[in-house]
């Protein structure tokens, strides 16, 4: 009925430069490049140039500028990304998002503007 394109949205979270664990407090700036996933705290701003995963145990008070991103932990803060941005259904995002495309899935939680 409806002509719905394949979404590619998992495609570039396969591998990941970096990983910040779950036991990682971060305060202050976060700058890098290339895929990372996030299931520790961060409590400033994050500028990824490529991929951001936000972990189900993981926490962000800050702003995020990346390429993509999916969260499925908790976000507070606005998130700007120039590809897309996905709510997972255990994911929660305070603040607002600019974004080619924007994905919330069933379940998830999601307080701010979108643009």
């Amino acid at each position: 009925m409806f002509n719905k394109k394949e979404s590619k949205v998992e495609a570039n979270f396969d591998k990941f430069d970096t990983l910040i664990g779950d036991n990682t407090i971060l305060e202050g700036n976060l700058t890098a490049k290339g895929s990372i996933r996030l299931d520790g705290e961060v409590k400033g701003i994050i500028n990824i140039e490529g991929h951001l995963l936000v972990g189900e145990k993981a926490s962000v008070i800050g702003d995020i500028n990346t390429n993509s991103l999916i969260v499925s932990g908790m976000v507070k803060g606005n998130i700007k990304a120039e590809s897309f941005v996905r709510i997972t259904a255990n994911g929660k995002v305070i603040g607002d998002i600019s974004s080619k495309t924007l994905v919330i899935d069933e379940d998830a939680f999601f307080e701010g503007n979108c643009k």
